[in-house]
């Protein structure tokens, strides 16, 4: 529990900085700022601070990136995660471009649930947002159904005058597939000039698009993962879309649960807040598990109460960095 009565269980973990594709709200235009491989973790290093993690409480892990299905061993890390005593779930998030042939494989390992980023379906606004081809993500997600995962969830940035012409289509696929869709803001996680007055989309407008189309009906006990997405079901579609409001929901983080752990060891107690405790080297120099508990209870105590993007926040590091 941290300083504010919230239960911390659930650990984001980067597992590389790397990414195939370029997303536009993750990587600034150019960006050459990769950790060399050696600054990464090691799945050794991954494995032990989920153990730490593991004993101290902390049940729900996800793995990210970057792209974490471009890291070679991480099946190995998920079967190893899974196996951990306290591990309750292991899910991953990834941009689906390599999920057709990892889908199953990742399943078997012991993952339980799968986030698949689809800002478009059209494949010439997905190229715009990503770089990256729509057809091998659909693909990706057509494997994860048929893998069985307990859950696959879609992803979706909202921008204004990029995408916001793809939402129902997305709302429609999600319908026609049995898989939710998740409409997130865009936050200044970047550049300073991702997010402005021009391109940013409150998850309002949306809903309020979305009832241009169809009845929005509330499903506040309706919960699917550990997010803070506020769900609800489209009355004629079938859909049920989550929300996610980091910008305009004055409430986000009163009921966070989550830190990070970036690819390079940094602990984050919050997304939206520059503070990190270095982990690696503890990891590397420190035989003995309670300087690493120690320091994941030093990052427990110093989560803020909310994040700091409504300021004047200034990224430092942009979120394939960070990790998602």
């Amino acid at each position: 529990m941290d300083h504010f009565g919230r239960t911390i269980d659930y650990l984001r973990i980067s597992v590389t900085d790397r990414c195939n594709e370029r997303c536009l709200y993750c990587m600034p235009e150019g960006y050459k700022g990769w950790e060399r491989k050696p600054d990464h973790l090691t799945a050794e290093e991954i494995l032990r601070v989920a153990r730490v993690a593991a004993g101290m409480g902390f049940r729900k892990f996800r793995l990210t990136g970057g792209e974490p299905l471009v890291r070679a061993d991480l099946t190995n890390i998920v079967r190893g995660m899974t196996a951990l005593p306290g591990v309750e779930h292991v899910g991953i998030s990834t941009n689906g471009t390599k999920l057709a042939a990892l889908a199953q494989p990742l399943r078997d390992a012991g993952a339980g649930t799968v986030n698949v980023s689809l800002d478009a379906l059209d494949p010439e606004v997905y190229g715009r947002v990503t770089g990256g081809d729509v057809k091998q993500v659909i693909a990706g997600i057509r494997a994860a159904v048929a893998a069985k995962f307990e859950c696959v969830k879609l992803n979706a940035v909202l921008m204004r005058g990029v995408n916001e012409g793809e939402i129902w289509p997305l709302v429609l696929f999600a319908a026609e597939h049995g898989l939710p869709l998740r409409l997130i803001e865009l936050m200044p996680i970047t550049t300073t000039d991702v997010l402005t007055e021009k391109n940013f989309m409150s998850v309002e407008e949306a809903m309020a698009l979305l009832r241009q189309k169809d009845e929005l009906i509330p499903q506040p006990d309706w919960r699917l993962g550990f997010g803070p997405a506020k769900y609800y079901l489209l009355k004629h579609t079938g859909a049920r879309v989550g929300f996610i409001g980091a910008m305009t929901n004055l409430h986000f983080c009163e009921t966070c649960n989550k830190m990070r752990l970036t690819a390079d060891g940094k602990l984050r107690p919050c997304l939206g807040d520059h503070g990190e405790i270095d982990l690696r080297d503890t990891l590397r120099h420190a035989p003995d598990d309670a300087a690493v508990r120690s320091l994941l209870q030093t990052a427990l105590q110093r989560k803020p109460l909310e994040h700091s993007f409504r300021g004047s926040y200034q990224p430092c590091r942009p979120m394939t960095a960070i990790g998602g």
